[in-house]
């Protein structure tokens, strides 16, 4: 066993124009001031990283690390979460996801899918020359608006868009494998993979692919009333990033994990700052740490009513508390006979 490494806290919801949220440093002296000792970078504020500098440049990776580590503090992982959506985009999210994609390829599909799996590739090579081990981001959804039978979705339509998600993303995978770099991708809902009958499904079509792993977040499975202790059991061995993030589900007589298409605050189902909602964490940081996880436990902040500096504050105390210090001798050792295999065999009758 191993202890997790942390607290650390993912930029994306803090990243702003005004300090301390605008620049590298404002923002690593802000979460160090916290008790942070990690942070997850979003690729695509360009205050923070220069990806495609990055990627070419060990030179100036080095620099980015020295940065961060000026302040006493370590990158976890890059995320990719925003270009990794548009490695797969069904046509009815085209317009809300060019937003997310620079504005020369809007409006055009298969460009701006073409500039995201170049961005992937470049966050491999990025993460390498970082020194990093895993890779946060989205696997991006071509079946999503097919979720609920009805009408009956035509035989061999979900099975055609796996194949086809698979395909896209067996290069990228490749290129993280040449990098030596985990993808960790967040099981979420909007997405092909959010849950474990989906990962599967993808995990066969890349052939079992060692570099495609999870980004373990169990506030999405709160949501959706999946078993997140079990889902760690399942899938420990490919878990490789891990998202504290909290949530809540009540539900009414008037709705349930659909939401009504209510706001945030009105759901059934709603995102909490860390420590406020449901999340049974003491048993979580207890499964990650009997099973060996190597990784880091990164806030990530999405609360549908606390302001998002208390939840930062909240966050790293509590998170500190989480982690578990894994023993090095069993709590019985002090009551060891101390005896052989001679013993052993009179103790039996043999």
């Amino acid at each position: 066993m191993r202890t997790l490494k942390g607290p650390a806290i993912f930029l994306a919801q803090f990243a702003g124009d005004k300090a301390p949220f605008d620049t590298l440093d404002n923002i690593c002296e802000w979460a160090a001031g916290l008790g942070y000792k990690g942070i997850q970078i979003p690729t695509w504020v360009s205050s923070f990283i220069d990806l495609e500098k990055a990627a070419k440049s060990k030179t100036y990776a080095d620099e980015l690390k020295g940065r961060v580590a000026a302040h006493g503090l370590e990158i976890t992982e890059l995320s990719t979460h925003l270009q990794g959506q548009l490695v797969a985009v069904h046509p009815a999210y085209d317009k809300q996801f060019d937003g997310f994609a620079p504005k020369e390829v809007h409006g055009n599909p298969k460009a701006r899918q073409k500039w995201a799996v170049q961005t992937l590739k470049n966050a491999a090579k990025a993460s390498k020359n970082l020194g990093l081990k895993a890779h946060a981001t989205f696997s991006g959804a071509l079946a999503w608006p097919y979720l609920y039978p009805w009408p009956q979705r035509p035989a061999g339509l979900v099975e055609e868009a796996f194949d086809e998600l698979a395909k896209r993303w067996l290069p990228i995978l490749d290129e993280f494998d040449k990098a030596g770099v985990d993808v960790a991708y967040e099981i979420h809902p909007g997405e092909d993979l959010h849950d474990g009958e989906t990962f599967e499904m993808f995990l066969e079509r890349v052939n079992n692919h060692p570099r495609a792993n999870i980004l373990y977040d169990p506030s999405h499975f709160v949501l959706q009333q999946l078993n997140y202790l079990d889902y760690i059991d399942i899938y420990h061995e490919r878990i490789k990033a891990f998202h504290v993030k909290d949530a809540e589900f009540n539900p009414t007589g008037k709705q349930g994990v659909y939401g009504g298409y209510q706001g945030w605050t009105k759901r059934a189902g709603r995102f909490r700052s860390t420590g406020d909602g449901q999340v049974d964490f003491p048993s979580i940081f207890a499964k990650l740490a009997q099973y060996d996880f190597e990784g880091w436990a990164v806030l990530e902040w999405e609360c549908a009513l606390k302001h998002p500096e208390q939840g930062a504050a909240e966050g790293a105390p509590l998170i500190d508390s989480y982690i578990i210090r894994v023993t090095e001798k069993a709590f019985d050792d002090f009551a060891a006979a101390g005896t052989d295999r001679a013993a052993n065999r009179k103790m039996l009758g043999l």
